[in-house]
C-alpha cells in the first residue's frame, strides 16, 4: 500500500477496549506515507479506563501521528471548505456514533469531520465496535450499508454465545478497507468470522 500524498483523518470514539486494536493502524498508515491527523469525541478527551487514561491515549495520537488532535466541532468546521481529508476513519465506532451518524446528528468534532466528508463526497470509513450491532443499532448500520461515501471495515460476531448482539471490526482491515475506499469499492469480503 502507497499512502503518498494522502491525508487521513482517523477519529477514536468510545470503545476503549479496542483502543490497543485500533492505534497500530495508524502507525501502518503513517509508515504507508500518510499524513494522518487525530480525531476525538469528548469521552476520549475526558475518561479514565482500567484500558488507559485519557492523557495517555491524547499523548499516543499525537505521538504517532506528529499532528493536534481536533476536539472541537469548532476546529473540525472548516474541513467542509477545506476538503483536507482524502479519507476519514472512525474506529473504533461505537453504536452512540454509529446512530447519531445514521441519523444525521452533529454534536461533536468526529460526527462534524464525518458530515463534511459526505458533504465533499469523500469517503468515511467505519470500524464498528457496539454491543448493539445486531440489535436497535443493526438498522442504523443498515441506512449506513446503504449511504453513498460508506464503507465498512469488515465485520462480525465478537462473542456470539456471551454477547450475540455484539459486532466489531477485523481492526487490522483499516488500511485495506481505505486504500478500497479510496478507490470507490467496498473491501470484501464485509461479513467475517471475528470471534475464536
Amino acid at each position: 500500500m502507497n499512502f503518498a500524498g494522502i491525508t487521513v483523518g482517523f477519529a477514536l470514539s468510545a470503545s476503549h477496549c479496542t483502543f490497543s486494536e485500533v492505534v497500530p493502524q495508524i502507525d501502518r498508515l503513517v509508515a504507508a506515507g500518510a499524513d494522518v491527523v487525530p480525531l476525538a469525541t469528548p469521552s476520549l478527551l475526558s475518561t479514565d479506563t482500567r484500558f488507559g487514561t485519557s492523557g495517555f491515549w491524547q499523548k499516543e495520537l499525537k505521538e504517532r501521528t506528529g499532528n493536534d488532535i481536533i476536539s472541537t466541532i469548532v476546529e473540525a468546521e472548516p474541513l467542509g471548505p477545506s476538503k483536507r481529508f482524502d479519507v476519514l476513519v472512525i474506529a473504533p465506532c461505537t453504536g452512540n456514533t454509529t446512530s447519531k451518524l445514521a441519523n444525521a446528528m452533529t454534536d461533536n468534532a468526529v460526527l462534524m469531520a464525518a458530515k463534511a466528508q459526505m458533504r465533499n463526497h469523500r469517503p468515511v470509513v467505519i470500524a464498528l465496535s457496539t454491543n448493539d450491532g445486531l440489535g436497535l443499532n443493526a438498522a442504523n448500520i443498515a441506512k449506513l450499508l446503504a449511504a453513498k461515501s460508506i464503507y465498512f471495515v469488515p465485520f462480525g460476531q465478537d462473542a456470539p454465545f456471551a454477547k450475540p448482539n455484539s459486532l466489531v471490526a477485523k481492526m487490522e482491515l483499516i488500511p485495506e478497507t481505505c486504500e478500497a475506499a479510496l478507490a470507490g469499492r467496498q473491501l470484501q469480503p464485509l461479513l467475517v468470522e471475528r470471534f475464536g
